[in-house]
C-alpha cells in the first residue's frame, strides 16, 4: 500500500497542475472564441466586409477546448453518467465497479491516444495547411486528440490508484487517496 502511495502523491500533484493549465487553456479558448465572433460581427456590421479567420477559428480550436479538459472532468465527476448500477450493488460492489471503469477508461484511452498520434503523424507528412486568412499545419488542430487522451490516462490511473488505496476503508469514512469532486478540484 505504501508504494501505491508513493505513486498516487506526485502523480496527484502533477494532475492538480494540469487542472490548472487545461482549465485556463479553456478559459482562454472560449474567451478567444467569444471575441473573435464578436469581432467579426462588429466589422462585418461596420465595415461590410468579413473575414474569414474570424469566424473559422473558433471551430478549429473546439479539439483543444475538449480533450484536454477531458481527465479533469472526469476526476471531478462532471461528465455524463447512468447511475444504475450503483443503486443494486453493495458497498464493494460499487468499489469494484468504478475500479473497472477506471481500467476500462485507461485501456481505451491508449487505443484513442495511439490513434491520436498516427493521425498527427499522417497530417505531418502529407503536409497538408489549413488556410484562413493565414496558413497553419493542420496537425496543430489533431494534436488536442493525443494529448488529450493522454491527460486522461493520467487521471484514470490517479482514480484507480485512489480506489485501491481507499479499498478496506468504508465509503462513509474519507480516505487519504480521496478524488476530488466538484469546485474543489
Amino acid at each position: 500500500m505504501s508504494f501505491l502511495r508513493s505513486v498516487y502523491r506526485p502523480l496527484r500533484a502533477i494532475n492538480d497542475r494540469i487542472v490548472k493549465l487545461a482549465m485556463g487553456l479553456g478559459i482562454a479558448i472560449v474567451g478567444f472564441m467569444v471575441l473573435a465572433l464578436t469581432a467579426s460581427a462588429l466589422t462585418r456590421y461596420t465595415t461590410g466586409t468579413g473575414y474569414d479567420a474570424y469566424i473559422e477559428m473558433p471551430p478549429v480550436l473546439v479539439p483543444w477546448l475538449v480533450f484536454p479538459l477531458l481527465g479533469p472532468l472526469l476526476r471531478r465527476q462532471e461528465h455524463i453518467t447512468v447511475d444504475v448500477l450503483p443503486i443494486f450493488l453493495s458497498e464493494r460492489g460499487v468499489k469494484i465497479l468504478r475500479l473497472m471503469l477506471n481500467l476500462i477508461t485507461i485501456a481505451a484511452s491508449i487505443v484513442f491516444m495511439v490513434a491520436g498520434v498516427e493521425a498527427v503523424e499522417l497530417f505531418m507528412g502529407l503536409g497538408q495547411m489549413l488556410e484562413l486568412e493565414f496558413e497553419f499545419p493542420i496537425w496543430y488542430m489533431y494534436l488536442a486528440f493525443p494529448v488529450g487522451f493522454l491527460i486522461l490516462i493520467s487521471f484514470a490511473v490517479e482514480l484507480a490508484l485512489a480506489e485501491l488505496i481507499n479499498w478496506n476503508r468504508p465509503e462513509s469514512q474519507p480516505g487519504e487517496a480521496e478524488p476530488a469532486t466538484g469546485s474543489n478540484a
